[in-house]
């Protein structure tokens, strides 16, 4: 009786706290905007009470121990007895219900997006409209929870900003590097694409707006389901067997992003890779089964959701997710029976910013050969307030103390702020993070689970001997080819600290030379080759770089 004496307050509380809230169709005037990335720090996540009821469940089991829970239910009362009793979910004060009904549960797709004005000024939320025009619930249920919030919103709904777009079809990586399938090309063909650029570059700071073709398989065409965005310039990839399913689009597509554009750091994107699993009849979506996916996850702040299916499966996947993001808690909830449905956690759930961010970027540094300068970490650093101190912290031994140094600013304009590691020996592992406080006293850290999991990067022992028996510093060349096992195409990344004459080739294990990549001299920094394995025998091969110094010979694995 307690309970559901405090269910019925609870609801009569959350469908009191209504605010006052502006609504308004037209972009943000007076200043810029940006849409945040999913790895910041959020306040909530939201979600509809309906279909799916286990899944929903866990995902309310564990974000609710790092953020508020929204559940919009048409039954509130019955939907906390519902948690508790039927799924065994204990409820803390971080779960709020709003009576409030909906058409679906696919929130992802009509919910709002987080959007700060002037980087971190303001939060407010931004919505477009749904490609459901029957589900006229679901495209109004932004306002209900903007309004709980006390959060300005602005709609692309109405001429001549009218965007008809989807959630699962949309990433960012903070600093208005946007993806999309060209589904959004697709349903808004009224609009030329710049004029759709022009409404998600004046609502949202997107741009560049990269846009891929859709996938053959995935009916839904929402990058969800193969892609995500570990960080500003990581790309988690989903990886069919060789010419199975959507795998040879997905290749061409990823080709085009490495291709043409460069992360928010001017560099190349980083990518790893992870299955798109068969069925548990062994079928992929080309054979009518399951679009089984590991990168349809979601972050709430510290942890991350995200589907599994098999342990056959999920065991790989769960040890890629946690040596992509260590330190993160990574759970993995069991998505077998709305995968059928054409979606996941992701799709089913929506996120909130923080009304205060504290922003913090840093790119990681890499390996580096260098033992005898200090390593310099730049981090763009930035609050409403002003930034009160900010701080690096490293070690080479986590069993220890981190040493602090203090990051200072180097350029005001852009709010980057910079300190130095000092050189180590060869074969060592440094750790860091970068820490920094508000002049309100908000403080912050990145990696956010930090000191658990932190940046690292390895100072290599590449020194090679010459004929007199000195040791010389090899910093001239490194390989890290990907996907690697592979049965498709594959990218040569090659990295040069100096402009170097090089040799690139590949070599079966006989010493043939099956392929020259290149021959020539590249300059400093990385650049990428590529090879398309689809008609090579499986086996073991040698991606072999030579210069005058010496070689870097890398194994790939062709399936």
């Amino acid at each position: 009786m307690k309970t559901l004496l405090k269910a019925i307050l609870m609801v009569v509380l959350s469908a009191s706290a209504s605010f006052a809230q502006n609504i308004f169709n037209t972009p943000p005037q007076g200043a810029t905007v940006r849409t945040a990335a999913e790895w910041e720090e959020i306040q909530a996540i939201v979600v509809t009470w309906r279909s799916y009821q286990a899944t929903l469940a866990e995902i309310i089991r564990y974000a609710q121990e790092e953020c508020k829970v929204i559940v919009h239910a048409s039954n509130p009362a019955q939907a906390q007895s519902d948690l508790i009793n039927t799924y065994g979910v204990p409820i803390g004060p971080n779960v709020i219900f709003r009576n409030q009904p909906s058409n679906s549960l696919w929130i992802r797709d009509y919910g709002a997006n987080t959007v700060y004005l002037n980087d971190v000024d303001s939060l407010i939320l931004v919505d477009w409209r749904y490609n459901r025009p029957s589900r006229v619930q679901d495209d109004t249920l932004p306002r209900s929870y903007a309004r709980y919030l006390n959060l300005d919103l602005y709609q692309s709904i109405n001429s001549p900003n009218r965007l008809v777009h989807t959630g699962g079809n949309f990433m960012s990586d903070g600093f208005g590097n946007g993806f999309s399938s060209e589904l959004i090309l697709e349903e808004n063909t009224d609009k030329t694409e710049a004029e759709i650029d022009n409404i998600m570059e004046s609502f949202m700071g997107i741009g560049p707006y990269i846009k891929m073709p859709t996938l053959p398989y995935d009916g839904i065409h929402h990058i969800d389901m193969h892609m995500k965005l570990l960080d500003e310039e990581t790309l988690l990839m989903g990886q069919y067997p060789q010419g199975v399913a959507d795998g040879p689009q997905i290749e061409a597509n990823l080709l085009y992003v490495l291709d043409n554009f460069t992360s928010a750091f001017g560099t190349p994107y980083k990518v790893k890779r992870i299955i798109q699993p068969p069925d548990d009849n062994n079928r992929y979506p080309n054979q009518n089964g399951d679009y089984r996916t590991y990168t349809n996850a979601i972050f709430v702040n510290k942890t991350v959701l995200l589907p599994i299916y098999e342990e056959q499966f999920d065991t790989t996947a769960l040890r890629i997710w946690r040596e992509s993001l260590p330190g993160y808690r990574i759970v993995g909830i069991d998505c077998n029976d709305i995968i059928a449905a054409g979606g996941a956690i992701h799709c089913i759930t929506h996120s909130v910013g923080v009304n205060d961010p504290l922003w913090i970027s840093h790119q990681a540094l890499n390996d580096t050969y260098d033992t005898e300068n200090d390593y310099q970490v730049t981090a763009r650093i930035q609050h409403r307030t002003g930034i009160a101190n900010a701080k690096l912290y490293w070690t080479t031994d986590t069993t220890q103390a981190y040493n602090e140094t203090e990051l200072l600013v180097s350029d005001e304009a852009n709010h980057l702020y910079t300190g130095f590691i000092p050189a180590q020996p060869g074969d060592t592992e440094v750790f860091y993070f970068v820490g920094a406080q508000a002049e309100s006293g908000k403080s912050q850290v990145r990696p956010i689970v930090a000191p658990e999991g932190t940046w690292s990067f390895m100072v290599l022992d590449s020194g090679v001997v010459t004929s007199q028996g000195t040791k010389v510093l090899n910093s001239l060349f490194k390989l890290q080819a990907f996907p690697n096992p592979t049965s498709g195409l594959v990218c040569v990344p090659v990295s040069s600290d100096l402009p170097i004459d090089i040799n690139l080739e590949v070599l079966d294990m006989t010493g043939r030379v099956v392929e020259t990549l290149f021959q020539g001299r590249i300059q400093s920094g990385e650049r990428r080759f590529y090879i398309h394995t689809e008609l090579w025998e499986s086996g073991i091969y040698l991606i072999r770089a030579t210069t005058t110094s010496g070689s870097v010979v890398q194994k790939l694995a062709v399936d």
